[in-house]
């Protein structure tokens, strides 16, 4: 009874695995995005979260900072500057503190450890590998998506060609919706490699801890940089250590000093010091102290240790409040679109059986939207469902790589089939800022009409995107539905579409 209890016991979750668990919620709190199937795109998606967690997730609320930093290396220099801001923040305040207590796909592979199997334990061979995640961060984070950046084409190679963490959660978490069972039709190559890299990865974490982050990751080698300087975390108090090598036999990471490049300040070496030498950053109030007793130490006195209790209550209590707080806010904001008042009206100015919606047969809703130039935003509109000729819609955004690679066909189009054929390229609402420098730079005579969604992205809600980009709508001259493209799309694909058109 007592091994059953024990057994029991050691199931349930540590203060750690309780902190990874709570900020992979928070990160993930649009729990409406997996019943949906929609990618959440308020304004905190703005705002970097410190770990390693897809934008594209159903749940995300934020931004991964990796794509966020290869994709800033394309846009004006103010998106690099609050990109950097926020990383260098992150970094001198935390270390790969995030890595051990605040990254949901850390908490993920810890999880996948657990699972009863022979390991894979730590020796040179690991140590060396170890540094391979720093060829990554250099190779795939700054130097291909700065090559790119220079022919003005955004490439984030890092989660474009590896990131396991956006295949499970973005990939697999909008493609398990039977809602976007049209996304299959985009599938390919490219995310074939992707899926088969990413069960290498979950597999491999089930006999080697933290695979990914200790081998691969990008971010935590940038994180690792901060580590001896980072304000939380563990340091050792050299003047008690004793070299001893109980606290680096007790990790499971290839540290050759606790507190360096490669430690995730998960604390579980403070334990097993002998003489107290390991201790944590910061206030003791908050950070638990190492319990085995010291001859040269004297007592906390109750007084402190009350304290911590009290304080570590309250902030159990706030932070369960904030968690249930930010579940309602999403849920709450990530209701469907509906029109507004001037759609609904400017949609029943023509009399027709033909109802309104975003489906296959059904009659665009009618907007007029804001027009980009080069030279910024005009005071003219555009309504993309009254051009009275074939209309092509591209919702598109500078920042997306598929967007500005297919843009050219667009164009293309636009020139060649200028009497039956209108395209407006409707630029997404949140950064758009950035529009109208690209224009100018690469599209100053082109038959395109820019234009920039409502605010909220309402446009393209109400045309049916599902939050991923590119999303192409096509119409027939009487502004009816014909086509619903969630995927890139080639010059010919585009014009056999136009020529279908024309010949009906």
């Amino acid at each position: 009874m007592k091994n059953i209890i024990k057994r029991l016991i050691a199931l349930l979750p540590s203060k750690r695995k309780l902190m990874q668990l709570y900020f992979a919620l928070l990160f993930n709190a649009n729990i409406k995005g997996f019943i949906s199937g929609k990618i959440y795109q308020g304004t905190t998606k703005q705002v970097c979260v410190p770990g390693l967690n897809c934008y594209s997730c159903p749940g995300a609320v934020g931004a991964c900072p990796l794509g966020s930093l290869q994709g800033s290396f394309s846009a004006d220099k103010s998106t690099l500057y609050y990109v950097g801001g926020i990383l260098l923040i992150y970094s001198l305040m935390f270390g790969r503190f995030i890595c051990g207590w605040l990254c949901p796909f850390g908490f993920i592979q810890e999880l996948l450890y657990k699972i009863k199997t022979p390991k894979l334990k730590k020796s040179p061979v690991t140590r060396v590998l170890s540094y391979f995640k720093y060829v990554v961060l250099v190779f795939f984070v700054i130097i291909v998506p700065l090559m790119y950046a220079f022919r003005d084409t955004p490439l984030p190679a890092f989660c474009k060609y590896i990131c396991p963490a956006g295949t499970l959660e973005g990939g697999i978490g909008l493609l398990s919706n039977k809602l976007n069972e049209s996304y299959f039709s985009m599938l390919g190559p490219l995310f074939t490699w992707k899926f088969m890299l990413m069960i290498s990865v979950v597999v491999g974490c089930v006999f080697v801890f933290r695979l990914f982050c200790r081998f691969v990751c990008p971010l935590g080698a940038l994180y690792g940089l901060f580590n001896k300087i980072s304000l939380f975390g563990i340091k050792v108090k050299e003047e008690k250590c004793t070299n001893c090598g109980l606290c680096t036999g007790k990790c499971k990471l290839d540290v050759k000093k606790v507190g360096d490049a490669e430690c995730i300040n998960c604390g579980e070496c403070i334990d097993v010091c002998p003489t107290k030498a390991i201790v944590w950053k910061g206030s003791g109030i908050f950070l638990h102290p190492n319990e085995i007793p010291d001859k040269n130490d004297s007592p906390a006195p109750k007084s402190h240790s009350s304290a911590r209790l009290i304080t570590r209550a309250v902030s159990a209590v706030l932070m369960v409040a904030l968690l249930i707080g930010v579940f309602a806010y999403y849920w709450n904001v990530g209701e469907d679109v509906s029109p507004d008042s001037s759609i609904e009206e400017s949609s029943q100015s023509e009399n027709s059986e033909i109802p309104y919606g975003n489906s296959i047969g059904e009659r665009c809703y009618e907007k007029e939207l804001e027009i980009i130039t080069s030279e910024g935003f005009a005071s003219e509109t555009v309504n993309p469902a009254k051009q009275g000729k074939i209309t092509i819609i591209n919702f598109w955004g500078t920042w997306c790589t598929p967007c500005v690679q297919e843009l050219p066909y667009f164009d293309r189009i636009a020139t060649e089939y200028t009497e039956n054929v209108s395209v407006i390229a409707i630029h997404t609402n949140m950064v758009s800022e950035t529009a109208p420098e690209y224009i100018r730079d690469h599209y100053p005579e082109s038959k395109i009409t820019f234009a920039r969604d409502s605010e909220n992205e309402e446009y393209y809600n109400l045309l049916g995107g599902r939050g991923t980009y590119p999303y192409t709508v096509i119409l027939d001259e009487n502004g009816i539905v014909k086509e619903l493209i969630v995927k890139s799309l080639t010059y010919e694909e585009l014009k056999q579409f136009v020529e279908g058109l024309i010949e009906q």
